[in-house]
């Protein structure tokens, strides 16, 4: 046979298996995909994850801490330390008075994102599939919930509505105006001329801020998603070019990027919370100092 018929057979052969090729490293769907309907709601397999994930979190924290002891078992002294290291973090940021409020949902937001965006590692995440029968095509039975815009979008909805109701309950809304929209510099040390104009600056201002704090539900969710989605196709990628080997790496940067992204989201949330909520606590300081000098 000569050469030229060998390099047209093997481009041939090269070009039958290229489909197979690209539909296998093709990558995680950009949308999650329904695996049955609950009257009109389709449930997808972000969604079943999800309930997985949270369902696994409430048995093992009960399961841990059922019976508290004086001297904690291993399990007890794991979740006695997330729960204090967590509310450690969070307690000079939000602002002593709403830190004990507010640290329910801070170490929930943390504590299911985590593992959330660990789940696409756990074994059969993204290696299952199932037949679509109305398409015809295969389908993931198993998708981290982070790696969902509906997932994120929800997750940072359920934090902006925390935000909102603590700094309502904590702050009220004449305070927020005052912090958006009021003039921040003092009134005995501005000459009136340059005083009362700053009033239609910080008035601007303020319209840029209230646009800012409505941006936030979107870059919460869409820096989540991007970042675990990007992992989810990293890692897919590296199983199709080797399945062995290859991979490990990589399942050790997404360790770090899955922590690095539930610490972030929970952390941007308690500086929303603080950035109104934690400015009576230096007045309360003073205010003290003030009446221990005087007595």
């Amino acid at each position: 046979m000569s050469r030229v018929k060998k390099l047209a057979l093997l481009s041939l052969a090269f070009a039958t298996c290229l489909p197979a090729f690209a539909g296998e490293s093709a990558g995680v769907a950009s949308a999650a995909e329904a695996l049955f309907n609950i009257g009109r709601l389709p449930v997808t397999n972000s969604m079943v994850t999800s309930w997985v994930v949270a369902l696994a979190l409430i048995i093992a924290i009960r399961l841990a801490i059922r019976r508290p002891k004086l001297i904690p078992s291993r399990a007890q002294a794991i979740v006695e330390s997330l729960v204090q290291g967590i509310f450690d973090l969070i307690s000079p940021i939000v602002g002593s008075k709403v830190a004990k409020p507010a640290f329910p949902l801070l170490i929930a937001l943390f504590t299911f994102i985590l593992i959330q965006n660990w789940s696409g590692l756990f074994p059969g995440v993204g290696t299952i599939y199932l037949r679509d029968h109305e398409t015809g095509g295969w389908m993931e039975l198993i998708r981290p919930g982070n790696a969902d815009m509906n997932g994120t979008i929800a997750l940072a909805a359920v934090a902006f509505l925390g935000w909102l109701y603590f700094v309502l309950r904590y702050a009220g809304p004449a305070f927020i105006l005052k912090d958006i929209f009021g003039n921040k510099a003092d009134k005995k040390e501005t000459p009136a001329i340059i005083y009362y104009p700053l009033f239609l600056i910080f008035f601007g201002a303020g319209l840029i801020e209230i646009i800012s704090i409505a941006f936030r539900p979107v870059s919460l969710s869409f820096r989540l998603f991007g970042n675990i989605y990007g992992g989810e196709n990293l890692m897919h990628a590296m199983s199709g070019i080797q399945k062995w080997g290859l991979p490990a790496p990589f399942y050790f940067l997404e360790l770090l990027i899955g922590f690095v992204q539930a610490f972030v989201f929970t952390l941007l949330v308690s500086v929303y919370i603080g950035l109104i909520c934690n400015h009576g606590d230096d007045h309360d300081a003073a205010h003290a100092g003030h009446k221990e000098a005087a007595h």
